[in-house]
């Protein structure tokens, strides 16, 4: 079918492809992987869609017949295509699709709302890898728009959730969202106020989602016995690691990449209203300003969320 574009989100894979520090895209490229759209055109053969419906696009395109994807994993299929990354994306007016990488929105929810919907599924899909269980203590390292969709989730499944960024502004509104406890790491030991929030133990599941260049030792050293710290960065950055800080404590280290069939589950809690996605979006630029809203986020300004492009 084909989709005009209404909606879609500036992610922070997004900013790295246009810098050129992502791994793993091909260029040239037409970026864009949280897409809303309006069905204008359905094929003969359309069985759920028409014309008029309000879709959300699947940026996963997976082959269905390697070892990764007959396990049931095809957002690791050894063929993997991101719409936005390898293949074009939704920053254009339209953009052609399968059915089956189309899900009705509902109408409970705007087209700058339904941009969260991506970022909730890869919440969804990070908690999922890690197991999350209630009686767990989870550290989410960064509070940007990834580290909010994670809270979001988070709290649905446990209570005892600490926070950790650079910003008190941020932060405070991790308290308001569902952070038992914070951290500034610009003021604080990340480690030291760790044990003392988890009575000496360390976090049990720790979520890097700063992504910076020394986040994945510092969660190391923050996790504790037996505990997971779950990595969903895709930049080049490298980092030394002493083997020690992982087998010491056994720690399971655990990618997460994209979503695994994660949309149904997000739109149901969305109707169902255990997710709330209203309020995520701090900023929206028409896509003619698409330089503006790139240089908004490179500025760092502590009131960026999420920034959605128009059309």
């Amino acid at each position: 079918l084909l989709a005009k574009m209404t909606a879609a989100g500036l992610c922070g894979s997004d900013v790295t492809i246009y810098h050129g520090t992502n791994a793993i895209v091909t260029y040239p490229r037409i970026i864009g992987h949280e897409m809303v759209g309006i069905v204008e055109k359905a094929a003969e053969n359309a069985e759920r869609l028409k014309p008029g419906d309000r879709v959300i696009i699947n940026q996963v395109v997976s082959c269905g017949r390697c070892y990764a994807c007959r396990k049931g994993r095809g957002n690791v299929c050894d063929h993997l295509k991101v719409r936005g990354v390898h293949i074009d994306g939704g920053f254009r007016e339209y953009i052609a699709v399968p059915e089956s990488d189309c899900y009705l929105l509902p109408y409970c929810i705007t087209d700058q709302d339904a941009v969260m919907i991506e970022p909730a599924t890869i919440a969804i899909q990070a908690c999922t890898r890690a197991q999350l269980a209630s009686d767990d203590m989870v550290l989410i390292l960064g509070y940007g728009a990834l580290g909010s969709s994670v809270l979001r989730i988070a709290r649905l499944l446990c209570r005892h959730i600490i926070v950790a960024c650079r910003t008190d502004e941020k932060l405070e509104n991790a308290r308001k969202n569902g952070a038992q406890y914070t951290i500034n790491v610009k003021k604080e030991d990340l480690t030291e106020k760790v044990l003392a929030y988890t009575e000496g133990h360390g976090s049990t599941v720790s979520i890097d989602a700063a992504n910076s260049e020394d986040s994945l030792p510092a969660l190391l050293k923050a996790t504790g016995n037996a505990g997971r710290v779950m990595v969903m960065g895709l930049t080049s950055n490298h980092f030394q690691i002493s083997p020690s800080l992982i087998t010491a404590k056994e720690l399971d280290v655990r990618g997460s990449r994209l979503q695994n069939h994660m949309f149904e589950k997000a739109i149901q809690m969305v109707q169902e209203g255990t997710l709330d996605l209203k309020g995520s979006v701090s900023h929206t630029f028409p896509l003619s300003k698409v330089q503006e809203a790139f240089d908004l986020i490179d500025s760092r300004d502590p009131s960026v969320r999420k920034v959605v492009l128009t059309f």
